[in-house]
């Protein structure tokens, strides 16, 4: 049976979310001159293209994937006129664009993302995000090609394949989701041979007490594990059916308590057991046959958590995969590479990616708690196409206010 598109009730105009400029509210332009001064990499003089500007002109590239550099200024130069009192946008080389983003690199951007991307949904409004009173979150990771060049290849590596290697070299990233929101909390970002979990352990600084992080069968290790529960957070992650389990207790509903161990000499010796609930259900496949499914939690007591509630609570874990989805095909529209020729500016471009759709699904946000819609009933490619044709028109970027007597400060 299809489905009925929903629509946004009487009177919602998606166009006043983003009359002051959505990216300028996302990302008020004083913290990011507060971020740059703390890199010093911020302008120290009036310039027609500020380094407040080239922190917003990175999340642009991911607006407009197909547009050429400087046309992608001309997005951003339209604020910067307006906040000039400017008629026309003063031109700037490809070249000027390209000194600026090296001399802002990366780390401003992440820096940004750790600040301004926090979870968005409420208790009060969004249930659904919410279980036992836990934020639900989840982990993953996905690789993405880079340009084909000498340092993009030396710093991320190529994937091998019966030839030789790809086309491409790639890199390896993992991001922290609110499940309800698809909003990305925390990403990293590392070379296409690095463990799964070495790219993964950037994000645990933003795991926090009140949250069940799902996950994959790629991050159970007893380490991983450990580390993880020590940001305070609960777990509800995939394992491997041939891991051993030992059955220590067996409760009501069919779970039961068991420990992992640092390793097979430890658990020998019974030394840094890790309490663990082992969950193992069955779920059947259109084509016949079942895919069997083996959890492990750290929520230890089946009455307040029971197992079928948690097993159908796993599969929540899936909407990271639509997250990635998001990034890869409906922003980048489904352009096989970033554009940056080194590492240093891949990875500024990848934040600017992720703050680009944060900013997005921070939009989706705004519409769905006012008109008590869900997130899922709302489109994301609809979001971007219309970001994508208001932002030149929205007076987005301002220098900071400061007194005559000043000037800017990069």
């Amino acid at each position: 049976m299809a489905r009925t598109k929903a629509v946004l009730g009487a009177g919602a105009r998606l166009s006043d979310y983003l009359s002051a400029s959505l990216l300028a509210r996302v990302y008020p332009a004083e913290h990011i001159h507060q971020i740059l001064d703390k890199h010093g990499c911020n302008s120290q003089r009036i310039r027609s293209f500020p380094a407040v500007a080239g922190v917003y002109y990175c999340m642009a590239l991911s607006l407009y994937p197909e547009a050429a550099y400087e046309a992608v200024f001309a997005v951003i130069a339209q604020g910067l006129a307006w906040a000039r009192s400017s008629p026309l946008p003063a031109p700037v080389a490809k070249s000027s664009i390209s000194e600026l983003r090296s001399k802002i690199g990366h780390a401003p951007l992440r820096a940004l993302m750790m600040r301004a991307c926090v979870p968005l949904a409420s208790p009060d409004i969004h249930q659904a995000a919410f279980y036992a009173d836990l934020r639900l979150v989840a982990i993953d990771g996905s690789n993405f090609e880079v340009p084909d060049e000498e340092d993009n290849v030396k710093q991320f590596g190529y994937p091998g394949s019966r030839t030789g290697h790809a086309g491409y070299p790639q890199a390896q990233c993992a991001v922290l989701v609110e499940c309800a929101t698809h909003a990305i909390i925390s990403a990293n970002i590392g070379p296409y041979r690095a463990s799964e979990w070495e790219v993964c352990q950037g994000l645990l600084a933003s795991l926090t007490p009140g949250m069940l992080c799902l996950a994959d069968r790629g991050f159970n290790g007893y380490r991983y594990w450990q580390e993880a529960r020590q940001t305070g957070a609960e777990l509800l992650w995939r394992c491997a059916d041939n891991r051993l389990l030992p059955v220590v207790k067996v409760l009501a509903d069919g779970s039961y308590l068991s420990a992992i161990y640092p390793s097979a000499k430890a658990r020998r010796k019974n030394e840094g057991a890790i309490e663990v609930r082992v969950i193992e259900y069955e779920l059947p496949q259109l084509e016949g046959g079942s895919t069997r499914y083996r959890l492990l939690s750290s929520l230890l007591d089946a009455t307040t958590a029971p197992a079928l509630e948690l097993a159908k609570l796993y599969h929540e874990r899936w909407q990271v995969e639509a997250v990635f989805d998001e990034l890869k095909t409906h922003l980048q529209q489904k352009r096989r590479v970033l554009r940056s020729k080194t590492a240093e500016l891949v990875r500024q471009e990848f934040y600017g990616w992720v703050l680009a759709h944060y900013a997005v699904r921070w939009l989706m946000h705004q519409v769905a708690s006012e008109h008590q819609l869900l997130h899922a009933q709302l489109s994301f490619t609809a979001h971007v196409q219309l970001l994508r044709r208001t932002q030149p028109h929205s007076g987005a970027f301002p220098p900071r206010a400061t007194k005559m007597s000043k000037t800017m400060v990069s």
